[in-house]
């Protein structure tokens, strides 16, 4: 069974920075994208950044790109992203999800994502 756990989120102030990791276990690590996405209330599910892990290609929302840094740790199972000059519009809960296959750096299509974690608050705000 396939499960991703999230952690590192919670309340940081507008220019901030935070750390989100997405532990992931049940799975051949190196088989798999793994994206993290954000929501809010009333606005739908948004891609926010994805990593294969496979040869590492990455991609990037253009509203984090320049911010947000995602990165692999194959040999813990583990995707981080790195988020700096954290904005109040990033405000979400944020969720990993896992996509078997090898993508490069093209998104998968979102219903490649078979896993998903359970979400993680992330708060920005004076």
């Amino acid at each position: 069974e396939v499960q991703l756990v999230e952690s590192g989120g919670g309340l940081v102030q507008p220019g901030g920075s935070l750390r989100l990791s997405c532990a992931a276990s049940g799975l051949t690590f190196d088989d798999y994208a793994i994206a993290w996405f954000r929501q809010t209330p009333g606005k739908e599910r948004e891609a926010v950044s994805y990593i294969d892990n496979s040869d590492g290609s990455t991609n990037y929302a253009d509203s984090v790109k320049g911010r947000f840094t995602i990165s692999g740790d194959n040999a813990k199972s583990t995707v981080y992203l790195q988020m700096n000059s954290l904005k109040p519009e990033d405000t979400a809960v944020y969720y990993c999800a896992a996509a078997f296959g090898h993508y490069g750096s093209m998104w998968p299509p979102l219903d490649d994502y078979d896993d998903w974690g359970q979400g993680i608050q992330v708060t920005v705000s004076s």
